[in-house]
Order: C-alpha cells, then sequence, then structure tokens
C-alpha cells in the first residue's frame, strides 16, 4: 500500500497526544517520530485517507501550532526494520 508522507513541526510536548489521536482513528495514519529535539513528525497517510487526516491536523491546529514543513536533505530519516 502506498501511503502520502508529509512532515511537521510541533511542539515536542504535543507528539504523544498527535500519534494517540491518529491511533483512534484506526487505519487512518500513521505517527513517526523523527526529531524529538525540534518536534518534527512524519505523517503517513493511507490512500483515499488524505482529506480526513487534513481535517484532523487542522483541527489539532486550533490548540497549538502544527507547521508543515518541506522534505530537505538535512532532515532525519525514517527508520525501517
Amino acid at each position: 500500500m502506498e501511503t502520502a508522507r508529509r512532515l511537521y513541526r510541533v511542539d515536542r510536548r504535543r507528539i504523544s497526544l498527535i500519534k494517540f489521536v491518529f491511533e483512534a482513528y484506526e487505519g487512518l495514519a500513521m505517527v513517526t517520530t523523527l526529531d524529538a529535539a525540534t518536534g518534527i513528525i512524519a505523517v503517513r497517510v493511507a490512500p483515499g485517507c488524505e482529506a480526513l487526516a487534513e481535517a484532523v491536523l487542522m483541527d489539532l491546529g486550533k490548540r497549538f501550532i502544527i507547521e508543515s514543513v518541506e522534505e530537505t536533505a538535512g532532515l532525519p530519516q525514517e527508520k525501517t526494520t
């Protein structure tokens, strides 16, 4: 299954909340922390679920800052197992 990957910078104290919210929407998206110190996360969204994932992020963005981050060579990569 091909997922859409988006990167965001968030308040690092909110990373676990974001993970728990997306876990509650089973199968919607997976959140991975790329850099805990700077609050960089990757959100991998299931095909066809982009609009719902964006709505969830917009709603969370009303409570704290969520900034979209461009893919660059300087960002840490996700670990694959």
